[in-house]
């Protein structure tokens, strides 16, 4: 008998959830790009397959927001909304920690959140997964095949050979797969959703990644090549590739399936894989955004010692305000600047933007710089080079203008924000050029939560 389907609150998107098994150690499994909770449950293989990782421990299955049981909003989901959607099935299903789990497409996720939230993710797997989106659709010509294919065929089924070789000329498979397709997502929504894939490069954050992870790719996968899988290997610390034969995507079929569940639950049982986090400081994957006023010292001089502390002291209410209601943290203030982090770029970014113009009745003119990147984090201070660069990246910035790195760019993937090439710059101290961009366009910001 299926589990229950249960909601979780995200803000104003409910996410279907499911709970099952009685191990004791959580599993949070991050689907691809569609899914159907419930309708896992009605193909034997796939119950089969969930009811053995549930024999050993405990299974928290969740569909993405836009997709399946989970609301489908006008607005694209992000990486980072999606991250928020995580910790809130989490937080719903009472699991302080647990193995984090991305298949195919999740896989991005779940890389970011064991990078973002190490206090929360003991270990991390990855199946059939990719750090760039050109792993999945390598070529333009690729992407618009299954774009037609979505316009005239979807629910059809008929994508089953590029998931599911071993199941092709299986009609009665065909047929549930159809299914899967209409249930886990419209042809609109569908085609929204790959658009914003489309952008996913998570490849600059993957050496940010602590937690002991294991990545399972089949050798001949047609939809995700076994290169995805080694390139991963290759750029997370001390991450071991297990190499699978087979060609089926779908991680619950083929011969060795049930080799896969107890691959993925020995990993995660194993004591000597844990790295719970005890010390009080910790490396952990933030987006730092530094600010300046401009031109400081002349304001200075003109204002007076007195006229100068008066707006000192209405700039640093308003740049507080403003970093509480986009949920940063404080972390240094210099008097004309501020140093803060965000566990979201994409707030990180509306956080300096409604700053710079929040400003203006001030009189003030402010320049921001934003990098993602490992910082190490005590209860009172961050230290690391990706510090150093957010605020290198802050003294390239024109007056009014709020720059970002190419990784604060690629991460925010589907959240409207948009950027003009700022060019190739010689940062101090910093050997190589970085690639930066400028915040152009952000849309109408939605609640904060």
């Amino acid at each position: 008998m299926p589990p229950e389907v249960h909601y979780a609150k995200s803000g104003d998107v409910h996410i279907a959830y499911q709970v099952f098994g009685k191990g004791p150690t959580d599993l949070v499994i991050i689907p691809g790009f569609i899914s159907n909770i419930e309708h896992y449950w009605d193909r034997p293989e796939a119950a089969r397959w969930l009811d053995r990782l549930g024999s050993r421990l405990r299974v928290i299955l969740f569909d993405k927001r836009g997709t399946g049981l989970s609301d489908r909003l006008g607005q694209l989901p992000n990486l980072e909304q999606r991250m928020e959607d995580a910790r809130a099935v989490m937080d719903a299903a009472k699991s302080e920690r647990a193995a984090i789990m991305g298949v195919s497409e999740g896989g991005s996720l779940a890389t970011l959140f064991a990078a973002a939230h190490p206090e929360r993710c003991s270990v991390l797997i990855l199946y059939g997964a990719f750090a760039r989106f050109s792993d999945w659709f390598p070529t333009k010509q690729k992407l618009e095949y299954f774009f037609e294919y979505v316009e005239t065929s979807w629910g059809s089924g008929r994508s089953l050979a590029s998931f599911a070789p071993s199941k092709k000329g299986d009609v009665e498979f065909q047929r549930w797969w159809g299914r899967w397709e209409r249930l886990g997502g419209s042809p609109s929504a569908v085609k929204s959703l790959m658009e914003m894939n489309s952008e996913i490069n998570i490849d600059t954050i993957l050496p940010s990644v602590r937690a002991p992870t294991l990545i399972l790719h089949r050798t001949e996968d047609p939809t995700v090549s076994i290169q995805a899988g080694r390139f991963l290997a290759k750029h997370i610390p001390n991450a071991k590739l297990v190499e699978i034969d087979g060609a089926d995507h779908i991680l619950w079929l083929g011969d060795n399936a049930i080799e896969i569940a107890d691959r993925v639950s020995d990993f995660i049982l194993d004591p000597d894989k844990e790295a719970p986090i005890t010390s009080t400081s910790q490396r952990v994957l933030v987006t730092i955004l530094f600010t300046d006023i401009v031109n400081s010292t002349e304001r200075v001089q003109s204002l007076g010692d007195r006229g100068w502390r008066e707006l000192l002291q209405a700039h640093e209410a308003t740049v507080r305000r403003e970093i509480i209601r986009f949920r940063g943290r404080e972390v240094d203030s210099t008097g004309d600047g501020f140093l803060d982090i965000f566990d979201g770029p994409a707030r990180a970014i509306r956080c300096a933007m409604a700053i710079i113009e929040a400003m203006g009745p001030l009189g003030i003119q402010v320049r921001a710089g934003l990098h993602t990147g490992e910082v190490e984090r005590t209860e009172f201070h961050v230290r690391g080079i990706a510090v150093h660069l957010a605020a290198r990246i802050m003294n390239t910035a024109m007056p009014d203008e709020v720059l970002v790195s190419r990784t604060v760019k690629d991460l925010v993937a589907g959240s409207g924000l948009e950027f003009d090439d700022a060019g190739e710059h010689s940062l101090k101290g910093i050997e190589e050029k970085w690639r930066l961009f400028k915040v152009s366009h952000v849309p109408r910001s939605p609640s904060v939560r």
